[in-house]
């Protein structure tokens, strides 16, 4: 992580001790900083150089926040979150089931003002949003119940991996492990840096409309990726972001000429059930579908056969598994068997 970007992430986790002694969690605290850091991030994008037409309405945009002061402030917030969240297409799933946490006037605007405002995130290079909502999820991995300690695929690896693949503006991508949505991003500005001149008109709408599909267990993963790709220009009808759904539950029907994807490393797949005591709880899980080779605990060998499904014919994939995929026998001799067999392996 740059060292200006842990900065910002130590600067933000500072007040996240401070609404901890509020009653707020680290989770809660990251998903107001999503809200927010949108909000400015929208109003930047329609500022020189961008000029971008506003995507928030002015009543309800980031200028409105600096305007207001103590409980004006916090009423006008929580107004924006229901609004943004009756919106249709992505603009509502960013903001859906949006809640103001942050009670205290004086505080909410030290946010908007110190945190969120001093930053000019749009001309930061890097993929910001990412790495501070990462650095955030790593201080707060104590907190295990509620999500932390996601994982997230270095920026480094992500990038070498589009290079490799060379996605082309006529493909259509899919992460069905997205999280903040690095690779859909990375292939996104793969094609608009190397195509971006001779693209035609049908091409720019293929871009913003159907060249990305992504799932995402985590909603709080889910909607910081909606955002990232929303201020990036991509604006689909439906949602091209699947959120909170388990992606090897069942085939989803949808192919792609492209799939790249870290996902979830784990030696069993499991759900979270409610106990008889009322606790949450992992029970192992073993997918019955039609169009895996073998039915199997192993959540990586599932992931593996998932993206096979999601491949039309001649797609091409590249994902990061361990290495036990490649020796491990039974089921795993089974799905490798099938992949020398049926596809180009590299």
């Amino acid at each position: 992580m740059a060292k200006d970007t842990q900065q910002i992430v130590n600067k933000a986790w500072s007040y996240a001790h401070v609404l901890r002694d509020d009653g707020l969690s680290y989770m809660a605290y990251t998903e107001q900083i999503t809200f927010l850091l949108f909000l400015k991030m929208a109003h930047e994008q329609t500022q020189p150089p961008y000029n971008r037409k506003p995507i928030v309405p002015p009543e309800l945009g980031w200028p409105s926040l600096l305007e207001k002061d103590g409980d004006k402030l916090e009423l006008h917030y929580r107004k924006i979150l229901q609004k943004l969240g009756r919106k249709p297409g992505m603009l509502g799933e960013i903001f859906k089931k949006a809640r103001q946490e942050i009670q205290n006037p004086a505080t909410l605007k030290r946010l908007i003002v110190d945190l969120i405002d001093a930053e000019n995130w749009s001309s930061m290079d890097a993929d910001v949003k990412g790495d501070i909502y990462e650095g955030l999820l790593a201080k707060s991995a104590t907190e295990v119940t509620s999500g932390a300690g996601q994982y997230f695929t270095p920026r480094e690896l992500i990038k070498a991996i589009t290079d490799v693949m060379q996605p082309k503006p006529e493909d259509t991508i899919c992460d069905p492990a997205c999280g903040t949505g690095g690779f859909l991003l990375s292939a996104y500005n793969y094609v608009t840096e190397h195509f971006g001149k001779s693209l035609d008109p049908d091409q720019k709408k293929h871009l913003r409309k159907s060249f990305v599909r992504g799932w995402e267990l985590v909603p709080a993963t889910a909607r910081l990726c909606i955002m990232n790709i929303y201020l990036h220009g991509i604006n689909a009808d439906p949602c091209p972001i699947t959120s909170g759904l388990d992606a090897l539950a069942s085939d989803p029907g949808e192919r792609f000429t492209m799939v790249l994807t870290n996902p979830p490393f784990g030696k069993k797949s499991s759900i979270q059930i409610v106990n008889e005591e009322g606790d949450l709880e992992k029970e192992d899980h073993t997918y019955e579908r039609q169009d895996f080779w073998t039915s199997t605990k192993n959540k990586q060998l599932n992931f593996v056969q998932h993206i096979k499904s999601l491949l039309r014919i001649n797609g091409r994939c590249a994902v990061v598994v361990p290495d036990n995929v490649l020796f491990e026998g039974g089921a795993g001799e089974t799905v490798r068997r099938n992949l020398l067999k049926q596809f180009d392996v590299h």
